[in-house]
């Protein structure tokens, strides 16, 4: 008998176990209160950056083509030397080049000569003749009048022949044409003719300069020099082969300066500028600059656009074509409802959600969008107002309108090192 009586009191403790163990589960009087530390979602402002990967590449860089083609006599910089602006980088084979300079020069030197033999010598003896063949014509002209002159008093005295006077008339004529004609020529001499011969010294004393200065020219490309400061980065071609006009003999990079080039989401570009501060990290360390270019136009394969930032690199402390990283600050968002970043959580059916800790003791999950995450806050779009307390620690896990008890920090580590030491 005193078996059958046992039985139903074990029934009824199992039962009240299980409704307790119900009760503890939904938050009920007899539950436990979960221990959490709490914030406030607060209004201000949050500084917005953009964070995405880049490739780095120089600010600057050169591929060095010779302007003509010869074979390399020798090489200066090996790949890896630090040079200069103007520094020699290799020597081309430029023996005809020299010959055909030394050429060009001997005959420059012959239309100078010639230039100055036209102005110096040449053209005063032409004018010196010219003048005394006119003064000759006119003493001709002036015998020829007077012979003429004469026999024509001697005509009409009866003393001379028709005959001789007709003569003295002809020869008086061409005389005044002897005249005439020297004295176009000294005019021609002293006008266009002058002239004429001056330029056409001058315009072969020019073109044998030019020669010249080209044959100069050419031998001066044999000299292949840096036209920037940088680092040796190729060099595929080796002493004894031949320079194209058309190829790279060297290449040259500027590690000084770096720019960073990413392909950024265009819902993150909205706030970038160009000139936003902005740093580049990788393996070398961090550096700090600037953005130079947000591209007008979206890549329509990836929908994203180009940023370029451009920074210092001191001690070439980051290599060219790596991986980096840059954050670019997209300036400050008024205004913003703010909440530590620990209070954000994973939602179960996806997405983001916060534990907000309400005036009944209780935790209440809310779903929520977020915006913009700086350091340890992140803004919030939708599901929190201005003054709620958001569960910054002991939210894992909770489940909506589990009992809590809002602690300060230290507090629940202090409560149980003691429940430890009562249990020893």
């Amino acid at each position: 008998m005193s078996k059958y009586v046992c039985l139903p009191i074990v029934v009824l403790l199992l039962t009240g176990c299980s409704q307790k163990s119900a009760d503890d589960k939904a938050g009920g009087e007899g539950a436990a209160a979960a221990p959490v530390q709490v914030a406030a979602a607060k209004r201000t402002a949050i500084h917005s950056f953009v964070t995405v990967e880049a490739v780095l590449y120089p600010l600057k860089q050169a591929n060095v083509v010779p302007k003509i083609s010869a074979p390399v006599a020798r090489f200066l910089v090996q790949r890896g030397d630090h040079v200069r602006q103007g520094q020699l980088l290799a020597v081309l084979e430029d023996r005809d080049l020299l010959a055909t300079a030394q050429e060009s020069k001997q005959l420059y030197e012959q239309a100078q000569a010639a230039y100055e033999n036209t102005t110096q010598a040449t053209m005063p003896d032409d004018l010196t003749k010219a003048k005394t063949d006119v003064e000759s014509a006119r003493q001709a002209l002036d015998a020829a009048q007077r012979v003429y002159d004469n026999r024509q008093a001697l005509l009409r005295q009866g003393a001379l022949a028709q005959k001789l006077v007709d003569d003295a008339k002809v020869a008086l004529v061409q005389a005044q044409s002897q005249f005439e004609t020297a004295q176009q020529h000294l005019k021609s001499l002293q006008t266009v003719g002058r002239t004429e011969q001056v330029k056409s010294a001058q315009a072969q004393e020019a073109a044998a300069k030019a020669h010249y200065e080209n044959a100069q020219a050419q031998v001066s490309y044999a000299e292949v020099r840096s036209p920037m400061n940088g680092v040796i980065s190729d060099r595929p071609i080796n002493v004894g082969e031949m320079a194209s006009s058309g190829s790279a003999l060297v290449s040259i990079v500027d590690l000084s300066r770096v720019v960073a080039r990413a392909s950024v989401p265009v819902q993150q570009t909205a706030a970038l500028k160009v000139s936003a501060p902005a740093t580049i990290s990788g393996a070398g360390g961090e550096l700090t600059g600037k953005v130079t270019v947000v591209s007008p136009a979206v890549d329509p394969n990836t929908t994203t656009i180009q940023v370029w930032v451009e920074a210092p690199n001191p001690g070439e402390r980051l290599k060219l074509g790596s991986t980096v990283q840059i954050s670019i600050d997209a300036g400050a968002i008024p205004n913003a409802i703010v909440v530590p970043l620990p209070a954000l959580l994973a939602s179960d059916e996806g997405g983001e959600k916060v534990m907000v800790a309400g005036s009944d003791g209780l935790a209440h999950e809310r779903p929520v969008k977020t915006g913009v995450r700086s350091g340890d806050d992140v803004q919030i779009l939708d599901g929190v107002k201005e003054g709620e307390q958001v569960i910054t620690q002991g939210g894992l896990g909770l489940d909506d309108k589990a009992k809590i008890e809002v602690t300060k920090p230290g507090e629940a580590d202090a409560g149980d090192k003691k429940e430890e030491g009562g249990a020893k």
